[in-house]
């Protein structure tokens, strides 16, 4: 290194080590701005940090996740197939050659200790087990249950006893502390299975550290444990599982998970387990969310660094009058951004471990479900997040130190402030960027990739955070007829635009991302109501049972209809069957010839073919090469308002029909001069009968439902050579039924061994509180920008203050000047916000419509739904933070005294 390069060094260094020092006793000075910008680089940091520990605890390491599965046991085995397989190191995956075998089927505990060293002891394990129960007059069938014996060492390393005992025989069971709460059990209780068949006596509590939800445990006797597939082996070896023993095992086709890595294969390797290939797009949009976020501090923090530089113009000046040049003044500026920076990011860092270990039991419980490895950091993690937290501490001060580099040194002696012309290349850049920024999210979204489009809202924002400082000046001149107090918020806030712009651009930055994404989520929920069909009436309950030859009991059925569903009709449902030798008997209506689309879905067409099908009317409800899919009934009209819905005129138009011997189809097409022809296709039989086509009077009954109906009479059946089986029940409700009438009754039917069917709906306002919360965050931003830049304004404008003190301005003055700085701020921010939202929203709902435009069969277009809701909430946060600047600002006018 040549002397001269060396010096130059060495003068650097030296003068970055003055600017820190000057940047710790300007933090020290204005200690209220110090804690302002700490609070908004610590908190994100803090949450990153805890996130980023909370996650690394949550990973097991491979000998952690082998004490978890494994308890005290040496080894767990899965007999899979029954031919030789090659596992995974940690068997979290096997591969057999040949690939398509059938499982190994029932095994036996004498079967897998024949292939373990002698003094091996075996104990069979079921992680999971149908079970249900009754909770008050209902049936809770979301359990998860295991059947192992607890009282065994093996089966007892498993969990963790909280009170109790473990179960002593079939009629016992131990639960989890979530499954106590939900069945709402206590020990020494007795819990009902769901048919009510048999009960249960709670004999323990004990926890499953991989599942911290509702767990019941059963004892090893219930069934036939043993020979059921799905069955596992905890295994007691005399030694370790060595490599040996894990050839023999495979070679039998039985899965080894021990404490250690099986041996690896020459011939198949296996991926690490947890480690994906790097998803590049994932990657991508992480990135550049990240980037927003830092975005968004920096636009926070920016005003109070502006602030901080035009209180200190005159200590500049100094520095700049003995000698600093451009370079020591940008330096000093941007030592404030370093020391905040790095002071926020360390507290950030140590609060956030502090409060992941302190929380770690309750992120344990309510988000992750499974208790966590020991207690560790993430280095790596920690360091990104503090080197971010000082970029953005960098980020927001250049901007201002930059500005200081350009001031008037006479000028800041005589501490007058000289605001620097705004340029009109920024408006250019700006605007060049909005511009491009939204074809850039077109094309992403013509492309479906979520990368490309935020990378095209990024641009976007950020060309609107350029042009902000313009749009300030030019609201600002036309201020003039404006009265006082407004008047002179405008003037302040293009006076200042150095910390005025970044605190309108960071609410808008919010308003904006929360505007987009509630227009997505509402359009797409919109989207959704309209593509979905329900399959049933909304009052409409089948009844039907588990035997396919015995349907439930009427009398219970209409019973439990009655008292839970205000039932007003239960009518039969049977349905067609070719005969007891049939293996496969299907009967369905044929689509005319000159109605059936000359394409099919599966086929790969040419764009022109697409246009083409889509022009077709015939194929506006393609069908796939099996043809449509229809629920084939027998009744007589029984049956048939309640299964379809229909107005009264058309249930006896088509009632009359069926009586009359014919079929109705919910689908007119199928349906041609009042004639219908119905396929009846037998498979299975030694000598299978070609398809059979017969014609039969027919009535079309759309219905608008989801599932296509073919309701045959009993008459068209016998002529169609098919016998009636009953198959269950159709039950009209007084009115929808909500979920507690539903359980109640499903509960009622549940020993009659019944399958109910309710149509759903659709989730309706599913994404509701998703559009609130994002209004209230950036509802949160809109208050905090507006009140820091209020504040800011306010401590900066103390001499105006006292001017209009001294020519007779009344005590309000100051609030209501306060309330105009804010509104400035939260009204601008948001309308910008809210204009940048809608466009970006409806720029990429055009996209991903035209894109979709030309393909068939084409999915629903997405509709622009403007979410109302989220919008009027951004509408008021302006006013609430004018209000809250109002009320929170003294009314008193200072009045200093002025030393010329």
């Amino acid at each position: 290194m040549s002397a001269g390069r060396g010096g130059r060094l060495a003068r650097a260094a030296g003068s970055w080590w003055v600017a820190l020092r000057i940047a710790r006793r300007e933090a020290r000075r204005a200690r209220g701005r110090t804690a302002l910008v700490l609070a908004m680089i610590t908190l994100p940091v803090l949450v990153l940090s805890f996130t980023a520990v909370s996650w690394r605890m949550s990973e097991l390491t491979p000998v952690e996740r082998a004490d978890r599965q494994l308890g005290a046991a040496d080894a767990e085995l899965s007999w899979v197939v029954r031919v030789p397989i090659v596992q995974s190191a940690w068997a979290e995956t096997w591969r057999s050659d040949p690939v398509d075998v059938p499982s190994a089927g029932p095994v036996t505990a004498g079967q897998v200790a024949a292939l373990l060293p002698p003094g091996s002891r075996v104990v069979p394990l079921r992680r999971w087990v149908a079970f249900d129960a009754r909770v008050g007059e209902r049936v809770d069938d979301g359990l998860t249950a295991r059947a192992v014996d607890l009282d065994d060492p093996l089966g007892r390393g498993l969990v963790r006893f909280h009170s109790g005992r473990a179960p002593a025989g079939p009629d016992e069971i131990a639960v989890s502390p979530a499954a106590l709460r939900r069945l709402g059990a206590r020990l020494g209780g007795t819990v009902t299975s769901g048919d009510g068949a048999r009960s249960w006596r709670v004999a323990g509590v004990v926890e499953y550290p991989d599942d911290l939800g509702p767990v019941v445990t059963l004892h090893p006797s219930e069934g036939r444990m043993e020979t059921e597939p799905g069955t596992s082996w905890l295994v007691d070896l005399p030694g370790t599982a060595d490599e040996a023993l894990f050839r023999r095992l495979n070679a039998h086709g039985v899965l080894v998970h021990a404490r250690g890595p099986a041996p690896a294969s020459d011939a198949v390797t296996f991926a690490p387990y947890g480690r994906s290939a790097m998803d590049v797009e994932g990657m991508s949009v992480s990135v550049l969310v990240g980037g927003l976020g830092l975005l968004e501090v920096v636009l926070l923090v920016g005003p109070a660094f502006a602030v901080g530089v035009r209180r200190r113009r005159r200590d500049l000046a100094l520095v700049a009058v003995a000698g600093g040049d451009d370079a020591h003044l940008r330096r000093i500026v941007l030592a404030d951004g370093v020391v905040l920076g790095a002071v926020g990011a360390a507290v950030g860092v140590a609060l956030g471990v502090a409060v992941a270990f302190a929380g770690r039991p309750l992120v344990e419980q309510h988000l992750f479900g499974a208790r966590f490895g020991a207690y560790r950091c993430w280095p790596e993690a920690l360091a990104a997040i503090a080197a971010v937290a000082v970029l953005a501490g960098v980020l927001a001060a250049l901007a201002p130190a930059w500005t200081a580099a350009r001031q008037d040194v006479v000028a800041g002696l005589a501490g007058r402030r000289t605001p620097p012309a705004h340029r009109r290349r920024w408006l250019t850049v700006g605007a060049a960027l909005a511009v491009g920024g939204a074809a850039v999210a077109a094309f992403g979204a013509a492309r479906t990739a979520p990368a490309v489009i935020l990378a095209g809202l990024v641009l976007g924002e950020l060309g609107l955070v350029f042009a902000t400082p313009t749009l300030v000046g030019v609201l600002a001149r036309l201020g003039w007829s404006l009265p006082l107090a407004p008047r002179i918020a405008l003037r302040d806030a293009s006076r200042n635009r150095s910390s005025t712009a970044p605190a309108i651009s960071a609410v808008m930055a919010a308003v904006a991302g929360s505007v987009a994404v509630g227009v997505y989520l509402a359009s797409d929920d919109a989207r959704s109501a309209t593509m979905y069909l329900p399959t049933l009436p909304s009052a409409t309950v089948l009844v039907t049972g588990s035997d396919p030859d015995l349907p439930p009991d009427l009398s219970r059925v209409s019973e439990a209809a009655r008292a839970h569903l205000g039932a007003r009709t239960v009518a039969p449902l049977a349905e067609p069957r070719c005969g007891p030798d049939v293996e496969l008997c299907v009967v369905s209506p044929v689509l005319p010839a000159e109605r059936v689309c000359p394409w099919t879905p599966g086929d790969r067409l040419t764009p022109a073919q697409q246009r083409r099908a889509r022009a077709d009317a015939r194929c506006a409800e393609p069908e796939d090469q099996l043809g449509g899919t229809f629920h084939v009934l027998v009744d007589d009209g029984t049956a048939l308002p309640v299964l379809t819905g229909a107005a009264p005129a058309d249930v006896a138009a088509a009632t009359a029909v069926l009586r009359a011997g014919g079929a109705v189809v919910t689908d007119p097409r199928y349906v041609r001069d009042g004639r219908v022809d119905v396929r009846v296709t037998r498979a299975g039989q030694a000598r299978p009968d070609p398809p059979a086509v017969t014609a039969v009077a027919g009535y079309p009954l759309p219905t608008g439902l989801g599932a296509d109906r073919m309701l045959l009479s009993p008459e068209a059946a016998q002529r169609l050579g098919l016998s009636v089986q009953p198959l269950g029940w159709a039950i009209a409700a007084d009115g929808v039924p909500d979920e507690d009438r539903q359980g109640r009754f499903v509960a009622a039917v549940r020993p009659l061994r019944a399958h109910v069917e309710i149509d759903p709906g659709t989730q309706g306002d599913a994404g509701r509180p998703l559009l609130l919360l994002l209004a209230a965050a950036a509802g949160v931003v809109t208050v905090g920008a507006a009140g820091i830049a209020t504040g800011l304004a306010a401590a900066e404008g103390r001499a105006d203050l006292s001017t209009l003190a001294a020519v007779g301005a009344g005590p309000g003055l100051r609030r209501l000047l306060s309330l105009c700085q804010s509104g400035v701020i939260a009204v601008l921010g948001s309308v910008l916000g809210i204009a940048a939202g809608l466009g970006s929203a409806l720029i990429i709902l055009t996209a991903l419509n035209r894109r979709y435009a030309s393909l068939w069969p084409g999915p629903e277009p997405y509709p622009v739904v403007v979410p109302w809701a989220t919008l009027g909430v951004l509408v008021v946060v302006p006013l609430v933070a004018m209000l809250g600047a109002g009320l929170f600002t003294r009314s008193r006018l200072p009045v200093e005294r002025r030393l010329d």
